[in-house]
Parts: C-alpha cells; structure tokens; sequence
C-alpha cells in the first residue's frame, strides 16, 4: 500500500510539474523553445502514465515476440508444419468431409468468420463468434472462455464438437489411412506407420503457431520508431492508458490480460429471430451441464460459468487481444458489434448498445465499465489507435490437397481371403 501511495504521488507530482511548466510558457510565442517545451510535457505525460499504470498493477503494452512459446512435446519442423497447414484446410477431419478449421478460421475473413456467429455444422448454426487464430500461439488458452489450455487441445475441441466439425476420432483417422501422402508425411514427420489422429492435432497447432504478425505500427512505436503512429494515433494511445481506460484489460503483448469479465454486451437478437440459432443455443446449454432452470430461463450465453458453475461467472468471456482487430469484425463473443465505432460507443455509454440494451447478467457486470465521457474527436483518436495493432492484412492460398487412393487391389483383396 505505501509503495503504490508513493508511486501515485510521484504521479501527481510529475504532472503538477508539466502543469507549471505549461503555465510559465503560456505567454510565450510559439519558438524553438515551446516545441522543447512540448517535447518534455510528452514525455512527462508518458512517465505520468507509466507511474499510474503501474501503481495500479497493469501490465504496459510491450512487443509483440517474433514466435510464441514452443511446447516441448511438440517441436516446431517445416515437415510438420507443412503437413498442419494441410490438416487445417483439409475438410476430411470432420464429420461429413465439408466444415476444415479454415471453415471457420478464413485467411480472408481475418482467420474468422466475417458474421455474428461462426459457421456451424451443417443443419446447425454455431453460438458464439468465431475468433482469430492470428498470434493464437501466445495465448494461454484458447476459446472464449479459455475453456482449453493449449492449441493441441483446441484442435480436436473444435473438429468434435456438436455445432463446430462435430467429428469422430475413427472416421477421420480411416479417412487420413486413405489418402498415400498423408501417410507418407506422418510417417516421416510422427514416425507413424499409420496415421494417427492426435498427431494431426500436434501438426495443425504447430501450422498455426507460424499465423502471427508483429510488425505493427504500435510495435515499431514501442520499439522505438516514434514516427511510427501519427498525431491522432498518439492521443489516441494517451486516451487508451487514461481516460478511457482500455489498459486496464487490453495490456501486455497481446493487448490482453487473457482475464474473464462481464461487459455489458447484451444478448444476440438472433436468438430471438432465428429459430436454428435457438435450436444450437439450447442445445449447447444442456451440452455443457446447464441445470434445468438456467436451460428454461437462459436468454444469455452464461459464459465462464460453464467451466465451474460458479454464479459469479455468469456472463463473463475471456478479454479479446486488439491485434489484428482491422480485419476481424464482427467484435465480442456473439458478434454484436460490427464496428469499431459501434464498440467504442459500447464502453463510452458504460455498456450500453445505442437502444440501451447491456448484458444478461447484471449482477456479475464489472465494476470497470462505467460511462466515459470521449467527445467524438477522442473516440476518433481512439479508434486510430486501436487501428495501430493491426498491419498487412495476411492472406494464404488455400493448398491442393491430396487424394484417396486404394489401400490395396481388387485382386489382393481376393488373395486375402483365400
């Protein structure tokens, strides 16, 4: 406690500093020495902000590292990660051969799914927005509730589940049996004398761990390269570690805390318009244990709470990372905003949509959403800022993937039998 009052304190005194500095050259004209002047209270401004984001325990934003961590019961090889890239456009692992991980994780579509819910199985629709895999190899788990703890796990959760590939681990491993390249490179990549399906979930998690991107304008800022964000973008940054208070949740690398929160968002409307999108959404709900009351009443996606049925986490959803947000609408975990402006409006309004409407789940809702008062210059500053941690957009060309082929004769099929 003394050393956060002491930090504080520094703050304040940072800032009475550049305030008195800014009084005393106010009579001045504009002069080498006023941009001096302006150059100091910047800095001053960064050191205040530094100080307060560290007296309140937020991590800063920082770098985006050129790869994530490595597991050590899965080595990155261009063997393996060739054949994850494969894996990850190939539909066969799944359960009628027609929905891949690229199904729902589109290069084009910002490794997502450009709608408010992600692409379901055939004769489903899916609940809940699809997320990026891009910088996914950095995330400590995977979901919107961090409900897996590792790409390898993520995989198969997805290729299984009910409204998502809805797979089964026999069919998929005979499909994979049957097609000679796979064999081949499982074989040389595993050691497998045939393919085995957990080693194509190792494969497309090493695949993914290459999606990232890093050289982004804020990363060239942090780096060093203070041309690197323009004059609204820079406000913009002063409003996200300030007055708006992004950083309390969007810090670190990832611009992610990776912590579980409620919000505001309120609920989907297509639930209440589509009867299929009803149909997944109770079907997901008595999936994950909901008891019978919350199945009847819910008009909500509960969340967090699925994973330990604690009340507490009704409603709440793991922070998204802002990396690569240019190219991922639409935003939050049923995708109800399809805009940054939209959701920029969301926090200014202490989360409200415009018709007023906020989350399901009142009670759990943070005490960290409260109205903030941005004029629309400040949420265009902001916007831009937010913008910075996106660069290129990054595109693949889906492979050529291979084919079926008989495991062996018609006539070594009748030798076999005598």
């Amino acid at each position: 406690m003394k050393k956060t009052m002491k930090t504080l304190m520094r703050t304040g005194t940072l800032l009475a500093s550049a305030v008195s500095l800014a009084m005393l050259s106010g009579c001045e004209s504009t002069t080498a020495k006023d941009e001096g002047f302006k150059g100091t209270l910047n800095a001053v401004s960064q050191t205040a902000v530094a100080a307060n984001n560290a007296a309140s325990g937020h991590a800063p934003l920082a770098v985006m590292p050129s790869m994530p961590p490595i597991p050590a019961d899965n080595k990155q090889s261009d063997a393996k990660v060739e054949l994850g890239k494969l894996l990850f456009f190939d539909p066969r692992l799944g359960g009628d051969a027609s929905i891949s991980c690229a199904s729902c994780h589109d290069p084009e579509q910002g490794w997502a799914w450009a709608e408010d819910f992600s692409r379901g199985y055939p004769g489903t629709v899916h609940w809940r927005n699809s997320q990026s895999i891009m910088n996914s190899g950095h995330y400590p788990g995977s979901f919107w509730a961090n409900s897996v703890t590792s790409l390898e796990a993520q995989a198969p959760s997805a290729a299984k589940g009910g409204v998502a590939g809805n797979g089964e681990n026999d069919i998929m491993t005979a499909r994979l049996a049957l097609i000679p390249e796979y064999r081949q490179r499982f074989k040389e990549v595993f050691g497998d004398d045939y393919p085995r399906i957990k080693n194509a979930w190792r494969a497309i998690a090493a695949f993914e761990r290459t999606i990232n991107q890093t050289d982004t304008p804020i990363d060239s800022y942090l780096s060093g390269d203070k041309g690197a964000l323009s004059a609204e973008q820079v406000r913009g940054k002063a409003l996200f570690e300030g007055k708006a208070g992004c950083i309390q949740c969007h810090n670190g690398a990832l611009a992610s805390d990776m912590e579980m929160y409620n919000i505001g968002v309120p609920p989907a409307k297509r639930w209440e318009e589509d009867g299929l999108a009803q149909i997944t959404f109770r079907f997901e709900l008595y999936a994950k244990g909901s008891n019978e009351k919350l199945y009847r009443s819910a008009k909500a996606d509960p969340g967090a709470y699925f994973r330990g049925k604690n009340k507490w986490d009704l409603g709440k959803f793991r922070t998204p990372s802002l990396r690569y947000t240019m190219y991922t609408a639409p935003y939050m975990h049923n995708g109800a905003f399809y805009t940054l402006e939209e959701v920029v409006d969301f926090y200014n309004a202490g989360g409200f949509d415009e018709e007023g409407r906020t989350t399901g789940w009142p009670k759990t809702k943070s005490k960290l959403i409260k109205p903030l008062g941005l004029t629309d210059d400040e949420k265009g500053d902001l916007i831009a800022f937010i913008e910075s941690f996106s660069g290129d957009e990054i595109l693949m060309a889906k492979p050529t993937l291979p084919e079926y082929a008989p495991m062996f004769t018609l006539d070594e099929l009748k030798e076999a039998k005598k």
